[in-house]
């Protein structure tokens, strides 16, 4: 049964913390425990969690502004679950700032920490909502809010991350399948297949591989894939509903063709040598492998109805299985690097005149997806979220549907770098003109680099732009040719292509250069993660990890920004002291040794609250 989590917000009489100086309280105030308490945990809404648990009256929940927590605290600090669970049981720091003022309070079993996983997990699959995300998005909402952030520049960066899978090479996953394939076996199917499977139950798929050195793996491959062929053919009536024969299926498709062409088939057994059929340098005939007695005409007759080749590694998709222990990741090579796993697109705050910035979205998907696909989901919820009027990003995310959506959105996007090749010089080109626009945002004339005025006019049937000198043409300027155009001829999304090389030769030019910075959040994003791997596997798994650091960098930057303004304040409090008159000094005496004696049974989470309340 779901239960708000209001005992944090009640302190008891006595402390754990009654026994640190008033030093220590205020050093622990200020420390990132103090601050993730204050700025994440308490600005936490549990209620979209609500519908995890039931409606009957039963046991209530472990509070869900921990587990959140405990998610953002082990992906920010890079900890495994059990490190996770030992902080929880006996830091002070992490218990303060999931509300806990002593030990042994709200104690519970790693085995929750699972549970809520799979309920969040399962939540998603069935409605699409990612509740980690929106809790995320909700807290820093609020934090934009309270520390007054504008919201209007913003900017975008992708990265590479890699799931927590072994790098396999083809054969090596193949007989991985085949093993995994054996072991949903039943013990009679496992005795009638023994002999099928005996060579590649000798060890693991690694030690497999290993003993093959030097051998040829075509003709491995080939064999694997009969076999494969023969299970899916036979396993079907009893083994069709399970995950193993489905992942079994999934690989065959992926990895080999089954070619139906009799007439291919029955050429290779007219040209076979006397003493029996061969098998051709790609492919092989199957015959059905179900008895040992079949007849020669039989085998012709099924030989002539499959084909089975394996795929050359070029043609297999980078969709493909990576591992069958996360069957979501993909594979990508980015430059002369290859990357398994999945892409994290991360937009943050950039307006020169915040005090600080914050990761406002995360968003985590298979490492095959687009930048521009990545941009285009984000659009909605930052628009929604956000007063977005700029966006920074590189080459990356620019393409025509970008483009449109911006326009629409009202959103002008300067890219630090754009994709293709770049302009010849000596030829004058679109970008090199001004475009002028009137209230309605329409393309109403354009100035050429020697000011000649050129009106434009939108043809209604074909959309493209018409536009036609006003005065003489000047034989100095060129639009793509060498000889003199008098009347020129684009479409919108050359129109667009030709804003965005200015704004980004405008931006390069610019200081500072607000995109620049994203890297560095990139790397304070990753960097929990040891070598750029997340310790966990699938799509949601790694997405709550990348959104539970990017909520820890926020605290952290929160942390920094009111260190740095810590000093300003006492100075100003004091100050402030300093001048009021005598005749309040009185009232303010009481009313400090009053302040001082409600702190002694105060904590320090209802002292900071109260303070913002109560200022004298």
């Amino acid at each position: 049964m779901y239960r708000a989590n209001q005992g944090h917000m009640q302190a008891p009489l006595f402390s754990d913390l009654d026994h640190l100086s008033e030093k220590a309280r205020q050093r622990l105030e200020e420390s990132w425990a103090g601050v993730f308490y204050r700025e994440f945990f308490f600005r936490l809404d549990e209620s979209p969690f609500a519908v995890l648990y039931s409606d009957v009256a039963s046991r209530p929940n472990v509070p869900i502004n921990v587990l959140v927590g405990l998610e953002a605290l082990k992906a920010g600090f890079g900890w495994s679950d059990q490190e996770l669970h030992d902080a929880f049981l006996f830091d002070m720091q992490v218990r303060y700032a999931l509300g806990y003022l002593n030990l042994g309070e709200g104690e519970f079993d790693l085995r929750t920490i699972y549970n809520f996983r799979q309920r969040v997990n399962e939540h998603m699959g069935e409605t699409g909502e990612n509740l980690i995300e929106q809790s995320f998005e909700q807290v820093t909402d609020a934090q934009i809010t309270a520390f007054q952030l504008k919201s209007g520049s913003l900017r975008m960066d992708s990265t590479q991350i890699a799931s927590n899978i072994r790098q396999s090479c083809r054969l090596q996953l193949l007989v991985e399948i085949l093993q995994r394939t054996h072991r949903m076996l039943s013990e009679a199917d496992q005795a009638h297949y023994a002999e099928a499977f005996a060579r590649y139950l000798k060890g693991s798929s690694g030690q497999y591989v290993y003993h093959l050195k030097g051998q040829q793996t075509e003709a491995q491959l080939q064999r694997i894939g009969e076999l494969m062929y023969r299970l899916l053919t036979e396993l079907t009536p009893a083994y069709a509903q399970h995950a193993a024969y489905h992942m079994l299926q999934r690989v065959f498709d992926e990895q080999f063709d089954l070619i139906e062409q009799s007439s291919a088939a029955e050429n290779e057994w007219d040209d076979r040598p006397p003493g029996g059929p061969t098998e051709s340098a790609g492919a092989a005939m199957i015959a059905s492998d179900s008895t040992s007695s079949q007849s020669q005409a039989d085998q012709l007759e099924t030989a002539s109805k499959r084909l089975i080749q394996a795929k050359p590694g070029q043609a297999i998709s980078p969709n493909s299985l990576r591992s069958p222990d996360d069957p979501e990741a993909t594979y990508r090579k980015k430059g002369h690097k290859a990357y398994e796993g999945y892409v994290t697109n991360l937009t943050e705050t950039c307006d020169p005149n915040n005090p600080l910035q914050l990761i406002v979205k995360v968003q985590t998907a298979p490492n095959t997806t687009e930048d521009t696909t990545l941009l285009l989901e984000a659009l909605p919820n930052l628009t929604e979220r956000t007063q977005v009027d700029t966006l920074y990003n590189d080459a990356g995310f620019c393409g025509p549907d970008v483009d449109d959506a911006l326009r629409r959105a009202s959103i002008t996007q300067i890219p630090s770098a754009l994709p293709g090749r770049a302009p010849a010089p000596h030829y004058t080109h679109l970008s090199d003109f001004d475009f002028h626009f009137d209230e309605q945002g329409q393309l109403s004339h354009m100035t050429c680099p020697h000011a000649h005025t050129l009106p434009v006019e939108q043809d209604p049937d074909s959309g493209r732009y018409v536009a036609s000198p006003t005065d003489v043409s000047c034989p100095d300027c060129h639009f793509r040719k060498p000889q003199a155009r008098s009347v020129l001829h684009f479409s919108q999304a050359e129109l667009d292509v030709a804003l965005r090389r200015q704004r980004c030769i405008a931006y390069r030019h610019s200081k500072p250069r607000l995109r620049a910075a994203v890297e560095a959040t990139v790397g304070a994003l990753k960097r929990p993660f040891n070598n750029h791997k997340t310790p966990v596997r699938g799509n949601f798994r790694v997405s709550v990890m990348m959104i539970g650091s990017a909520a820890m960098v926020n605290v952290r930057r929160i942390e920094r920004y009111l260190l740095q303004q810590a000093p300003l304040k006492r100075q100003t409090m004091q100050a402030t002291q300093g001048t009021q008159p005598d005749a309040c000094s009185p009232a303010a005496s009481f009313l400090s040794a009053l302040w001082a004696r409600c702190q002694q049974w105060l904590s320090p989470h209802q002292s900071a609250q109260a303070a913002c309340v109560f200022k004298f």
